[in-house]
């Protein structure tokens, strides 16, 4: 067969109750074959006929008795010799062994416990995190919510829920269904419009700095409240802590006249799509993270606990996607407040800001340990060395697009000397600088040439 084994596929030589583990990891994550008869490569060892005969009558049995699912059992012949496959489909409810659960992770079968157990049981069951009942009954909506948040998110709503100022607040949550049918608040609920949803959900905040280095640190703000305060308070401490320049040859009509238009360190429309992704889709049963924005001199990480919900990939988020949400009843109603314009479109609208602006693409990276975390990196320097190689510079124009940046300037006999080539390869690499509109030449020929960085 010459094989490897991987997350769908497993080889044994014969057959033993411990690879009930195995059928059960199988079903608990994509399905999967389980070879009886092979060495760990894939290579058919064989099975005495009478050894398969009895497998065939027992493991169907086992199987359904001992998990409560029904596997495909079937005898092969390959080159002559008899091996046993087991099929195992993917299972729409958690499936355990021994009272234990376990899952596939690349060629292993792991078993789950603590947050990870958790997550997996939620998402098995079809329930969500967010939709889950507190202990507060809706006799205590005075006590509990916040009334600014509400009226509030009435206005935003107005488009999208044209009568929705005409309800009562009572109305309004159970149309949203943010009350159980027992009369209880869910867990949305109080972290989109409590007063104080850290007195149920301690974690369940934002951090924002500002830093010199990885070690030492200028500013730090803690970012508490209902999500819809998170919001504008991360925001808020983001805009404490980057540039802000006033383009002058273009002027906005605003209510208060004629204004000079802003322009940022980064376009605060996409920073405020990354908060908003963040607060929508960040897994809360991580009790030990927050939410962070880390703001460096050069770029501005923003991170979330929890993964990409499958079969989402990282590579999919640069393209129009659809995909399955985290925290429904959160995303609904950030949706209904013109905060999420169309399911999918985020992370594209982001890209699409920052080639507005001319900066680089923001980066997209997932950790996929325990529970995961997901992160966006915005970078403030499109000359940064990592947009240069995509532009496709070689060693000499990236150390070149360095020394400008800190001289301010090069010549052709400087850009000779720190590279130790010809003039000619001089002169080559610095015109195709510049028409990759990385340099801009001052001056016409000789020695009072010059090429210093393009600005945006």
């Amino acid at each position: 067969m010459g094989k490897l084994e991987n997350h769908t596929v497993e080889f044994k030589q014969s057959w033993h109750d411990e690879y009930l583990k195995t059928i059960a990891a199988f079903a608990n994550t994509e399905g999967g074959i389980m070879y009886i008869g092979c060495d760990d490569r894939g290579v058919v060892i064989g099975l005495e006929k009478s050894e398969t005969k009895k497998l065939l009558e027992d493991l169907p049995n086992k199987i359904r008795s001992k998990l409560g699912i029904t596997p495909f059992v079937q005898e092969e012949i390959r080159n002559g010799k008899s091996l046993l496959n087991i099929k195992v489909l993917c299972s729409s409810f958690p499936v355990s062994c021994d009272g234990k659960f376990y899952i596939r992770v690349g060629s292993t079968t792991q078993e789950l416990s603590g947050l990870e157990l958790s997550s997996f049981l939620l998402e098995k069951t079809g329930d969500s995190w967010d939709e889950l009942p507190t202990s507060v009954r809706i006799d205590q909506l005075e006590e509990v919510l916040d009334t600014e948040s509400i009226e509030k998110f009435k206005v935003l709503a107005r488009q999208r829920l044209p009568l929705i100022e005409q309800d009562t607040t009572r109305i309004i949550l159970q149309k949203l269904n943010l009350i159980t049918k027992d009369g209880r608040l869910t867990r949305a609920c109080i972290l989109l419009f409590g007063k104080n949803p850290q007195r149920y959900f301690i974690s369940a905040y934002s951090k924002a700095g500002r830093f010199k280095n990885n070690t030492i640190i200028l500013d730090t703000v803690e970012v508490k409240g209902n999500l819809f305060q998170q919001l504008d308070g991360i925001l808020e401490a983001i805009k404490k802590n980057i540039n802000v320049m006033f383009d002058t040859s273009v002027r906005e009509l605003s209510l208060e006249g004629v204004a000079r238009r802003e322009i940022w360190d980064y376009p605060l429309d996409a920073l405020r799509e990354a908060a908003i992704n963040a607060l929508v889709h960040r897994d809360y049963l991580d009790t030990s993270s927050s939410i962070e924005v880390r703001i460096y001199d050069d770029e501005l990480i923003l991170s979330n606990p929890g993964k990409l919900m499958p079969p989402l990939t990282i590579e999919q988020l640069k393209e129009k996607h659809s995909g399955r949400q985290r925290n429904p009843l959160i995303a609904t109603v950030f949706y209904y407040a013109n905060f999420i314009e169309s399911w999918g479109s985020g992370t594209l609208k982001m890209i699409n800001l920052c080639k507005e602006q001319n900066l680089p693409e923001p980066e997209f990276a997932e950790q996929k340990e325990g529970l995961g975390q997901f992160t966006v990196v915005f970078h403030k320097d499109i000359f940064n060395e990592e947009e240069l190689r995509k532009r496709g510079l070689n060693e000499r124009q990236i150390k070149a697009v360095k020394y400008v940046k800190e001289k301010g300037k090069i010549t052709n006999r400087e850009y000779q000397e720190i590279s130790k080539i010809s003039e000619r390869t001089a002169t080559r690499d610095l015109f195709d600088l510049v028409i990759k509109k990385i340099f801009v030449q001052v001056g016409s020929t000789g020695k009072g040439t010059n090429y210093i960085l393009k600005t945006p």
